[in-house]
């Protein structure tokens, strides 16, 4: 059991989550009275879910903006942790992490019957790649981790839907610590976010690819016949995650006014790709007429 539970606390680490409880000060293990959590007490389950809900959706919003920050890079902490800041206005500015979990959350087609068991492969598998842990996350008592670890469980094993871009997060912070496990611990908030742009590529590289480890430990979680068409939901997964960034990086979602239908504000994008410098374009004297006063093809 101890061993086990050791395993777990390594997982919980590895998909961010015990970092993720312990960067956020003394609020969970403050929750969990360690005579009780080592009894693995039921009455500190439903507050302690209370108290890591908020948690994960921080860790989430890290991580994504992690991934915003690949496809369009600026002066933000994100960006500087990847090693390529830039000094005009970039995803972050553009509100691209809002708009990517709003969009995974909402609208992505990606169907529940794979979302929920992906959940659960990602609450259920055990590490044993022997990363190991620095003493901030090795330090919790193994009652808690057992705590933590059923918290987690009953948020993402519910009747209700599953915020898609917790699912997402969690698995981009496993492959980010197979990728790099000093990634584990670090200033940011999720291993993810803490890479190297190189290691975010090799990253998508095993989201993409035949990535062995990763399909053995989610195809025990799914149903037939939705095992053998897994490859390829990770694929479409992957090319969406980065389509989304670019896109939330570029369009008008952050000044947008959904009652007014008016924007608030000059959009990030049109800045970056100098859409519009003067105002509304009605046109161009250059677009007058035929092209060069052509008035007819040949054949």
């Amino acid at each position: 059991m101890a061993d086990r539970t050791l395993a777990r606390r390594t997982f919980l680490a590895r998909i961010g989550v015990l970092g993720a409880a312990t960067a956020f000060g003394s609020a969970i293990p403050a929750a969990l009275p360690r005579t009780a959590a080592a009894a693995g007490s039921d009455a500190l389950l439903d507050p302690l879910v209370g108290l890591l809900r908020p948690v994960l959706a921080e860790l989430a919003r890290d991580t994504l903006s992690g991934l915003v920050v690949m496809t369009c890079p600026g002066p933000d902490r994100f960006s500087h942790a990847q090693g390529t800041p830039r000094s005009e206005p970039g995803a972050i500015d553009a509100g691209a992490d809002d708009f990517i979990i709003n969009a995974l959350d909402n609208f992505l087609p990606f169907p529940d019957q794979i979302a929920t068991p992906l959940a659960t492969a990602l609450t259920t598998a055990l590490d044993d790649t022997g990363i190991p842990l620095p003493p901030s996350l090795h330090s919790l008592l193994l009652g808690q981790v057992n705590t933590v670890d059923r918290a987690l469980m009953v948020i993402l094993r519910n009747d209700q839907t599953v915020p898609l871009s917790l699912v997402v997060g969690l698995l981009l912070n496993l492959l980010a610590t197979q990728v790099n496990p000093l990634s584990i611990t670090g200033s940011l908030l999720s291993p993810f976010a803490r890479l190297s742009i190189d290691e975010k590529c090799r990253a998508f590289e095993l989201l993409e690819g035949p990535n062995a480890d990763l399909l053995a430990v989610l195809d025990s979680n799914l149903p037939e016949p939705l095992t053998s068409s897994l490859s390829g939901l990770l694929q479409f997964l992957a090319g969406a995650l980065l389509e989304f960034s670019a896109f939330g990086a570029h369009n008008e979602f952050a000044v947008f006014d959904p009652d007014t239908k008016e924007l608030t504000a000059r959009p990030v994008g049109w800045e970056l790709a100098g859409y519009q410098p003067d105002g509304v374009v009605d046109g161009w004297d250059d677009f007058i007429g035929y092209y060069e006063d052509r008035t007819e093809v040949g054949a």
